[in-house]
């Protein structure tokens, strides 16, 4: 295929040493690209995101076997399961040299439809993969308000208590929380953008980001319990477009205890 024109030389030597050496396990079929790479947008410090398509035959073999299948490419210095970040399938490495940071997701043949993606394929046998995305189309998932609005007044009075009980540690890392699953999803939902947490938030949300820096709290409590005041007035006005059956009663008493607990 035709690499795109951002991908730097440092992570094209690194994944021409991948396609060489994964292109020769017949249980290979294909290997695509996603993420920056899928999307033109990459610099020095992108990583590969590689989509790696099993034979279904063999799919639960190479799985049990994908971490010594990665020793055999020249340059890997580390790699580890994803299960941290939800998905088992995936393989974090590093390669060198450079220090490339590598994804790797192995997926069987019959699940390679489904993708968040534009995912670009970089190498396969006999046209499998450009078949299969030819007759699917990508999806990212989308914030989901109804979901959102079911749990956030139940999120508001767990901070609270956080807060009140002197534990803001806790308090603190749930602000992060917040940001990437409910209000940056949100706003870039409403401009039209790929709803990816806060990735260059800064750069697609100008305006937005600087609300943002109004949730930023240091570890004490006037610090948290404004920057919580700030999460709950950018929901609220984020929400007001979207349809949303709201839960009026849990948000009235949540609030009340809110001000009770922390700035009365």
């Amino acid at each position: 295929m035709k690499y795109p024109s951002t991908l730097p030389v440092a992570q094209r030597l690194i994944l021409e040493r991948i396609v060489d050496s994964l292109s020769q396990d017949q249980r290979i079929l294909a290997i695509g690209g996603s993420g920056s790479f899928a999307s033109n947008s990459m610099d020095e410090y992108s990583d590969l995101d590689l989509v790696i398509v099993i034979n279904p035959d063999n799919y639960d073999e190479v799985m049990q076997q994908r971490i010594n299948i990665l020793d055999t490419i020249e340059g890997k210095i580390a790699a580890f399961t994803g299960e941290h970040v939800g998905e088992p399938r995936l393989i974090i490495s590093l390669f060198t040299p450079g220090l490339i940071h590598v994804d790797f997701k192995f997926v069987s043949l019959s699940d390679a439809a489904a993708r968040v993606d534009d995912t670009q394929v970089i190498w396969e046998r006999n046209g499998v993969l450009t078949e299969i995305y030819t007759n699917s189309t990508h999806h990212y998932p989308q914030p989901d308000i109804q979901w959102i609005e079911d749990r956030f007044w139940v999120w508001m009075h767990y901070a609270t208590g956080k807060i009140a009980r002197g534990e803001y540690f806790e308090a603190l890392e749930f602000l992060s929380f917040l940001r990437f699953i409910v209000l940056s999803p949100l706003a870039l939902k409403q401009h039209g953008l790929t709803p990816s947490g806060v990735r260059w938030i800064e750069k697609r949300l100008p305006e937005f980001s600087q609300q943002l820096k109004a949730t930023v709290a240091n570890v004490n409590r006037e610090s948290l319990v404004s920057a919580y005041e700030n999460v709950i007035s950018i929901y609220l006005e984020l929400r007001e477009n979207e349809q949303v059956e709201i839960n009026q009663q849990a948000q009235t008493l949540t609030l009340e205890y809110f001000k009770q607990k922390l700035t009365s």
